[in-house]
């Protein structure tokens, strides 16, 4: 039996558009849009294949609760302390200023390293970890 190596992650939104752009700034990633007039999905892909690729598709509802299984973006991978605080708190800023929200911030105790939660553009929710 062959094992899997690759997934795709797959967002129900309003704007697909809109936010495969946010996450492709937020991961480095490239987007594809369908042909002109046809905004029902986008994707974002690693550029180097590597990532999985994440794909948006338009739906008519709007998130109404907490969500099931959210991503945590590794920024402060290594990092200790308050320097990987720093780290985290820099991407924090430099998402927010792309329309992300800080929810809060759990900052390190004797078992866990600081880590940030934060929304998306349509609320979904992520880590920085």
């Amino acid at each position: 039996m062959a094992s899997v190596k690759k997934f795709q992650v797959t967002f129900d939104c309003a704007e697909p558009e809109r936010v495969a752009r946010f996450w492709c700034e937020v991961l480095g990633y490239v987007v594809t849009l369908p042909s002109e007039g046809q905004g029902s999905w986008a994707v974002c892909s690693d550029p180097t294949g590597e990532g999985p690729r994440m794909y948006f598709q338009q739906v008519p509802e709007g998130k109404v609760a907490k969500n099931r299984v959210h991503l945590d973006v590794r920024a402060g991978t290594g990092l200790v302390g308050a320097e990987r605080l720093a780290v985290l708190e820099a991407e924090r800023d430099r998402l927010v200023a792309l329309g992300a929200v800080c929810e809060y911030v759990l900052y390190a105790d004797d078992d866990n390293e600081s880590c940030i939660a934060m929304q998306d553009i349509e609320g979904n929710e992520f880590c920085l970890d």
